[in-house]
């Protein structure tokens, strides 16, 4: 970006003050003018310059006040400001630094000094900003990363289990609407940002990632399985905990894959102590496991498996709601009747089969 490209704003009361820096910087930048605080705040809102020259006795709002009302929001804060005085005390000028200015220019203007201190802060913004756009190419990447990280895992488990077909899409759409919701609960409120959801959201498709542990006899069994084959079947939420732990130690604590964790852990605990495989009750499970856990089971009732047809979504949502403080978090399962249509729809988005959308049509 040329010198010339950025835009410097000068907001002085004296007419002939104006001049002399326009005709300063006015070959190098593009310079904007302001004559008072009040219209400086307004040509900043639209014009977003990438300096401030900012005189401070001005008639009406004096520099001071302007520089605090540019600090004090989120949108502006970042302009660097030079003053502009004929103040020489050094408490005016630590005044005007603790409010956020970068640096003073004294009346009457030398203009070689004038140049050097605009250039030097416009070369600081420069490099501040290419900072900044490498900062966010790399969040980007990082992000992307964890996304293709979790979907190419969730794949994997998919491919183990081919009946599955669209439930990952369908569990993972089912826990984002779900937080969602309860997110305007003020019981959650803290814990369900936007952030916490797309971590969920993105983390869902891991729940039955262990089942890469399952043996094919069990995992593959065109029917019911027996106790012994069901007691090795519980443990695909312990080989997904150790699979997500080991990664998750290499990235750090606090990594994104710590709700992955939880979820593949604790998806099949139950509310009342009953489920597995730690027997957890209650608010012990994480929240991350309770949200998967109703939309597993719900998923599981509406999809068609070679043991059983697909049930409708009015069974579906009859068999949640008797489930609730037994099988699934109260809060859970309140949230969950006030939106059920939703899961309905998302299920008829992404099901696997004919017979299922008709089911789900009744």
């Amino acid at each position: 970006m040329e010198l010339s490209e950025f835009i410097v704003m000068v907001v002085d009361d004296t007419e002939t003050n104006i001049d002399v820096l326009v005709e300063t910087l006015g070959d190098q930048y593009d310079v904007r003018v302001a004559m008072d605080g009040e219209t400086a705040l307004e040509a900043v809102a639209d014009e977003k310059p990438d300096l401030i020259l900012l005189d401070i006795m001005m008639p009406g709002m004096d520099g001071y006040q302007v520089c605090e009302e540019l600090k004090s929001n989120p949108e502006t804060s970042n302009i660097p400001v030079i003053f502009l005085t004929a103040m020489t005390e050094t408490q005016d000028e630590a005044r005007g630094l603790e409010l956020g200015a970068v640096d003073y220019v004294t009346k009457p203007f030398s203009p070689d000094l004038v140049k050097a201190r605009v250039k030097n802060q416009i070369e600081l913004k420069k490099y501040r900003d290419h900072l900044e756009d490498v900062v966010k190419e790399r969040t980007r990447e990082l992000l992307l990363t964890q996304e293709v990280t979790i979907e190419s895992m969730g794949t994997l488990a998919e491919y183990r289990d081919p009946e599955t077909g669209g439930h990952i899409k369908r569990t993972r759409n089912y826990v984002k609407r779900l937080a969602q919701h309860l997110s305007k609960n003020p019981k959650f409120e803290h814990l369900l940002d936007e952030k916490a959801i797309d971590i969920l959201y993105k983390s869902a498709p891991l729940h039955d990632i262990g089942k890469v542990g399952v043996r094919d006899n069990i995992l593959l069994k065109p029917g019911r399985l027996t106790e012994e084959e069901f007691e090795e079947m519980k443990l695909h939420t312990v080989y997904g905990h150790d699979a997500i732990l080991i990664n998750e130690k290499k990235l750090g604590e606090g990594s994104f894959l710590s709700v992955a964790r939880d979820i593949a852990h604790t998806h099949q605990e139950k509310w009342d102590g009953s489920g597995y495989p730690r027997g957890l009750k209650g608010e012990d499970i994480p929240l991350s496991g309770r949200l998967m856990a109703l939309a597993d089971v719900y998923d599981a009732l509406i999809s068609k498996r070679v043991y059983k047809p697909p049930f409708s979504h009015q069974k579906a949502v009859e068999i949640i709601k008797e489930g609730r403080g037994s099988h699934f978090d109260p809060d859970m399962v309140d949230a969950f009747m006030e939106i059920a249509e939703d899961f309905r729809q998302i299920a008829l988005e992404y099901a696997d089969c004919e017979e299922e959308r008709e089911m789900l049509s009744k």
